[in-house]
């Protein structure tokens, strides 16, 4: 992925803007199971009070809990309160706690951790010293059911043996943990204000709405982060699939054949889709995960752990067995996600192949051939599909039997911790819901195995386009026709060698073009005709030698302006869908409609475009399959005289058209072209006999070059050619 870093530039904004909305997703989300513990702990445990220390107190109970509180702890008290006696003070404190009465007393301002602290160890002071009071007195059935009751609280402080038991409960209050002793405080807070006439039950209702409403807030947050990241990666992922695209395409035109020939065509539509779809999604989706997973499990980590210690080793346990699963799945599966691709291109190319040849399959009955050549790359391919899906099937239930262990171990340890005082309800609940973020953070982790591989492969397979180095390739600094192109064209000691071939298949070939002459090319198959006329377009670049226009050599033009000066037809006329008036025009885009009917009427195509209904407005089907081949080749050639040129190179073109049409071709081209350098390749000797030169090739040599007459005497293998070909009256 890394290979195609360049692509995320123009997109940097988008990407942090992602991270960022990713980075608040991930902290909303461990927000949330805070305030589910609050609900609980605060809300229902300790009906809504969240502080120990009461906001107003009557004296006696005030009097109650500073014997309870070491001299430090009353000073405290004394310093935070104040009695009430001012009647405005009085009738405000009456609106909320209607027992209220001068000479109670009120906080003097918010509670401090120093107040809150002294009240907890009190309130705990105090519980601990009436536990013991109920078991001593467990015979009686209605002193256990009393709980804090502030009459047999009293009668208790009245007994002598009391002293020595609240000193006792002070002194361990000092030394118990703050998070033990704080709900303590909170119970009896609620107590004070039932003694004062307080809704305590307002209270508690106002806490679980105003906790419920910051929640409902978080969640809304949550969502729009979680929407703003979606929205970010998902245009960087189709910006980035856009450009992929879009290079790839142009740098797939600019391939000659030496590029086309190491890259299948079926393989290049699979990289240019399905690999750059593996791109898109990753980015869109996958990149989310790789973001997202981290946080939310390093973050569950944190604050699990932050939340109850001595649950450390449930989470170790999760880790260890999450990190061997993965490891596991992502040994077993990973080579057969590195050969997914490889299977997608072997099937695109089976099925090419039969698409683009099915005349030839039907011809020769071979349809069970193919079909049975298609189900095995089908197989291959469902088989490791299956593989991978049924793998990462497996992992998913796995991970849910895992979680599930995971929570069963945090009830049943944690529950343990809850009846000795060591944790609350709802930091239990809490704990469980950190649990479960971070192994869903390695769930994540787990679908990353299934997208970066395959979206790594891919990568690399598009970058292997992009990085190809075209063999044909243009000068630093080009050369450019300092005058109206002409049409010389000529070999100087002309050789050529396929890649990795073991001999040239072109040798010492040397001749000259000249403007206004046809120049033909004949010999038997594979001696390197089309290979030869190749060169002069730069579809391959010569090996030795040089091949010149106007004494410009074409390795020194940029290869836009030298093929701007060339008419070329293949061998194999190709039409694109659209028109026959759009096909035509692609060969000069500003044609007048004059030239477009000069050319067809040259090219022998006129008579049948004026027989359609439509025209030249008549619809041509991709490939030009809706015409014969005949009427294709035509087309094909009417494409190259509207350029009008000053070089055409025609590859074996007339080979579809009967003699007929043939001969009317090539008057009517004679004309038409006076002025330019005419290349033909031809099989049939009497599309090439009024050539003004004829070049015999054999094994890639120049075995003869001359008129037809003069080659009929001096040269053997084109006599052999002729004979094989027309009689002896044709020849004469």
């Amino acid at each position: 992925m890394l290979k195609l870093k360049r692509y995320l530039k123009p997109y940097i904004a988008l990407l942090l803007g992602a991270v960022i909305f990713l980075f608040g997703q991930a902290m909303l989300e461990l927000a949330l199971p805070n305030y589910m513990s609050d609900i609980v702990n605060v809300g229902l445990q300790q009906g809504g009070i969240t502080q120990s220390s009461p906001k107003a107190i009557d004296a006696q109970s005030m009097a109650l809990m500073q014997m309870f509180m070491s001299e430090e702890d009353k000073q405290t008290a004394d310093n935070a309160y104040i009695k009430v006696s001012s009647e405005n003070d009085l009738e405000n404190l009456k609106k909320t706690y209607p027992n209220f009465k001068e000479g109670d007393y009120a906080l003097l301002k918010e509670a401090d951790e120093q107040t809150d602290a002294a009240f907890s160890r009190a309130s705990y002071a105090l519980v601990k010293v009436m536990e013991k009071q109920m078991a001593d007195h467990s015979e009686n059935s209605t002193e256990q059911k009393r709980g804090i009751d502030m009459k047999y609280i009293e009668e208790f402080m009245q007994s002598s043996e009391s002293q020595k038991e609240i000193q006792d409960a002070i002194n361990q209050s000092a030394v118990t943990p703050e998070s033990m002793i704080s709900q303590t405080g909170a119970v009896l807070v609620k107590k004070f204000y039932q003694l004062l006439g307080a809704d305590t039950n307002s209270i508690q209702t106002k806490y679980i709405i105003s906790v419920g409403l910051k929640m409902l807030g978080l969640t809304i947050l949550l969502t729009s982060c979680a929407i703003g990241a979606g929205f970010c990666l998902a245009k960087m992922g189709a910006g980035v699939g856009r450009d992929l695209r879009r290079d790839v395409f142009a740098k797939v035109t600019y391939f000659n054949n030496s590029e086309m020939d190491q890259f299948s065509t079926a393989s290049l539509i699979t990289r240019s889709t399905n690999d750059i779809t593996q791109i898109q999604n990753f980015l869109s989706m996958g990149f989310r995960m790789m973001c997202f997973a981290p946080i939310m499990g390093i973050g569950g980590l944190i604050m699990g752990l932050s939340t109850c210690v001595s649950l450390a080793w449930v989470l170790a346990l999760a880790l260890i067995a999450m990190l061997g699963l993965i490891m596991t799945m992502f040994s077993v599966a990973l080579p057969r996600f590195k050969k997914m691709q490889a299977l997608v291109d072997r099937l695109n190319l089976v099925s090419r192949e039969e698409l683009s040849g099915i005349m030839v399959v039907r011809a020769f009955a071979n349809q069970n051939f193919m079909q049975n050549r298609f189900d095995e790359a089908n197989k291959d391919l469902t088989s490791n599909t299956l593989f991978v899906n049924r793998a990462m099937a497996t992992m998913r239930p796995i991970m849910m039997f895992v979680m599930n262990v995971i929570s069963l171990l945090i009830v049943w340890f944690g529950g343990k911790q809850i009846a000795q005082s060591n944790l609350q309800v709802g930091d239990m609940m809490a704990f469980i819901q950190y649990a479960m973020h971070v192994i869903m953070s390695f769930l994540f982790i787990s679908m990353m195995f299934i997208m970066v591989p395959r979206a790594s492969v891919s990568a690399d397979r598009i970058n292997e386009i992009l990085t190809t180095e075209n063999k044909v390739a243009d000068s630093k600094n080009p050369q450019h026709f300092e005058h109206k192109v002409e049409g010389k064209v000529e070999f100087k000691n002309v050789s050529f060698r396929y890649d990795g071939a073991d001999a040239d298949v072109l040798e010492n070939i040397s001749f000259i073009a000249n403007p206004g002459e046809t120049t033909a090319f004949i010999g038997s198959t594979g001696s390197g005709k089309s290979t030869l006329i190749n060169l002069i377009p730069r579809f391959y670049d010569v090996t030795q030698g040089s091949i010149t226009i106007d004494g410009v050599d074409v390795q020194s033009l940029s290869q836009k302006e030298l093929r701007d000066k060339i008419g070329y037809v293949p061998q194999k006329g190709l039409l694109f869908s659209g028109t026959i008036e759009t096909n035509l025009r692609y060969g000069d885009q500003e044609a007048s409609q004059q030239t477009l009917e000069q050319s067809a009427e040259v090219a022998q195509a006129s008579e049948f475009i004026n027989e359609l209904e439509n025209g030249f407005e008549t619809e041509i089907s991709q490939g030009g399959t809706n015409v014969s081949g005949g009427q294709r080749q035509r087309l094909s050639i009417a494409r190259a005289l509207v350029k009008k040129p000053p070089i055409y190179i025609f590859d074996d073109t007339f080979s579809a058209l009967d003699f007929k049409t043939d001969a009317q071709l090539r008057k009517a081209l004679k004309s038409y072209t006076e002025n330019a350098t005419v290349f033909i390749v031809a099989q049939r000797i009497s599309t090439i006999m009024q050539a003004d030169q004829i070049v015999v090739l054999d094994e890639g040599k120049i075995v003869g070059i001359g008129k037809h007459e003069e080659l009929l005497k001096n040269c053997k293998t084109y006599r052999e050619i002729a004979e094989s070909q027309l009689s002896k009256e044709e020849l004469a």
